[in-house]
């Protein structure tokens, strides 16, 4: 399977993990913690998009907590690759809190996605905010 392209986005990292694959993502804040997820999620597939035309779509999401929103949040863009073949590469979280996301998204076609992930899990899921700032380390199943 071909790994990924050019460098990480920042604040996003692979880590090792044993049978599938897995990232870790710091931030400065929640909504930024998202954004850069999405991103990484992306830079891991290998996604690669057409320059136009540009799709536009606006998402709201819900969960119980952070862990079940971000889990929420990154199947929401799988699904969407999936079954719309589309996945956004400018991404605004407009509104987020514990239990709801919102967020505008313009992207493209995609027409490389080198690396088949089939879900995100909650397999030792954490998101964490401390002084200095918020982390998440998120496991994908393969």
């Amino acid at each position: 399977m071909d790994e990924p392209s050019g460098s990480w986005p920042s604040g996003v990292e692979e880590i090792e993990h044993t049978a599938d694959w897995a990232m870790r993502v710091t931030a400065p804040n929640a909504s930024e913690l998202f954004r850069r997820a999405a991103m990484g999620l992306y830079h891991l597939a290998g996604m690669r998009l057409t320059a136009t035309p540009r799709y536009e779509r606006r998402l709201q999401l819900t969960g119980v907590d952070w862990e079940c929103l971000l889990v929420a949040w990154l199947n929401e863009l799988l699904f969407l690759e999936e079954h719309e073949r589309l996945a956004y590469d400018e991404i605004q979280i407009v509104a987020i809190g514990r239990e709801v996301l919102q967020a505008d998204l313009r992207g493209g076609r995609v027409i490389a996605w080198t690396r088949d992930i089939k879900a995100v899990t909650f397999h030792n899921l954490r998101v964490e905010e401390d002084a200095a700032g918020w982390r998440a380390t998120i496991v994908f199943d393969v």
